[in-house]
């Protein structure tokens, strides 16, 4: 067991990626209420992780507007404007990613992500196929926090928990990575991580 990590494993939404369903959806709506509504009602957090978790898009769309006909344009939005929910990219990030590759640091990454627009996504950001090893929550049908998520990176990539450290946006599961055995880091703006990095030891 390593007294230092030496491995980075990253989250992509919110640390990486800029992604907001807003971002589509102030376009959509004039109105904010409404458009919150529509986010707290219609298409919610809820139903999007399911997408997460593996189900087919058409089929997620299908359900939605079953249900709420009248809003059937900007549920099909949801999924046939999907990029437009990402806004860009966290760019001190990214370049904190390109440099580990560059210092020869292994480099993997745990999303909670539509298997199919991560697809898509990594069209649009080619950084997102520079990873060492990918699990992708749609393509295994697992979600953070659940621990099997992380043990199954740790097995397909043959890792030690102790030797990587983890950085999320979510509380839970940063929590859930420690509780695993990895060391992990909450990210949120305006934190300078390439510095906490520094402080384990990485060269960056």
């Amino acid at each position: 067991m390593s007294e230092k990590p030496t491995i980075v494993v990253f989250d992509v939404g919110n640390v990486l990626l800029r992604w907001d369903p807003r971002n589509l959806y102030r376009k959509l709506f004039d109105d904010a209420d409404r458009m919150e509504w529509f986010l707290s009602t219609v298409c919610t957090s809820d139903w999007n992780v399911e997408q997460d978790r593996g189900r087919d898009w058409d089929e997620a769309v299908a359900i939605l507007v079953k249900d709420y006909p009248d809003h059937e344009a900007p549920i099909r939005a949801f999924h046939e404007r999907w990029h437009e929910t990402v806004s860009g990219v966290f760019e001190e990030n990214v370049a904190l990613l390109g440099r580990l590759q560059e210092a020869g640091v292994p480099t993997y990454c745990i999303t909670n992500f539509s298997g199919a627009k991560f697809v898509e996504a990594k069209q649009r950001f080619p950084f997102l196929a520079s990873f060492d090893g990918v699990v992708v929550s749609g393509d295994e049908r697992l979600l953070k926090p659940d621990p099997e998520i992380y043990h199954l990176l740790l097995r397909r990539y043959d890792l030690n928990a102790p030797d990587c450290i983890f950085i999320d946006d979510s509380k839970a599961n940063v929590e859930a990575a420690r509780e695993v055995g990895m060391q992990a880091i909450q990210y949120a703006e305006p934190m300078d991580l390439a510095a906490e990095l520094r402080r384990y030891g990485f060269p960056v």
